[in-house]
């Protein structure tokens, strides 16, 4: 019998860079705090979730969301605590580390209207990114760490107008863009 994969987003570069900057990143701050709690806003496949796991947090720290109801059943059966929301829409509580591997990619009248909620971020790339990190703030606990990716090809965001320090710990680059992970905390 073959297992059919649900319609989720599949991990890509994107995907597989933020997983492997939080495999770095979180053992780090797990040696000040045992009891992380860790949120991934668009779970998608899970990949970052098991990336927390494996990292030390502990399963009943890990909350993970998205608004694709089939990827939010698909982690579920990996064991996950998940919920269907809207970025913050259903999230309550504070968190030590939020993830967030968004949409990023500009507008594209190309690109098929069903594949764009998972790629496109707006007219420019980033409004759904900028929406996530004006609201991420009411959501971390104090210290609390964000990680974000963004593309070269959508607009650049000026995170410290919205009140973080940002670090690029990590990115990636093809042949038409470059993929970085940020570390935002709160200023």
């Amino acid at each position: 019998m073959c297992y059919k994969m649900p319609e989720i987003y599949q991990p890509e570069e994107d995907s597989y860079l933020i997983s492997e900057v939080l495999k770095k990143e979180l053992p780090k701050i797990l040696k000040f705090n045992h009891e992380l709690n860790f949120l991934e806003i668009g779970i998608g496949s899970g990949i970052n979730l098991k990336a927390a796991l494996k990292s030390g947090i502990k399963k009943e720290n890990i909350l993970g969301t998205d608004i694709n109801e089939e990827a939010v059943n698909h982690c579920i059966n990996l064991g996950f605590d998940c919920i269907k929301s809207d970025l913050f829409d259903k999230v309550n509580g504070k968190f030590n580390v939020i993830a967030f591997n968004p949409p990023y990619l500009p507008e594209d009248e190309k690109e098929p209207v069903d594949s764009r909620r998972e790629t496109t971020g707006g007219e420019k790339g980033n409004e759904l990114t900028i929406k996530f990190i004006q609201e991420a703030g009411d959501y971390l606990k104090e210290n609390g760490v964000i990680f974000v990716v963004t593309s070269s090809l959508s607009k650049r965001i000026g995170f410290d107008y919205f009140g973080y320090n940002a670090e690029e710990v990590g990115h990636k680059n093809l042949f038409f863009e470059k993929l970085s992970v940020w570390k935002l905390e709160v200023k």
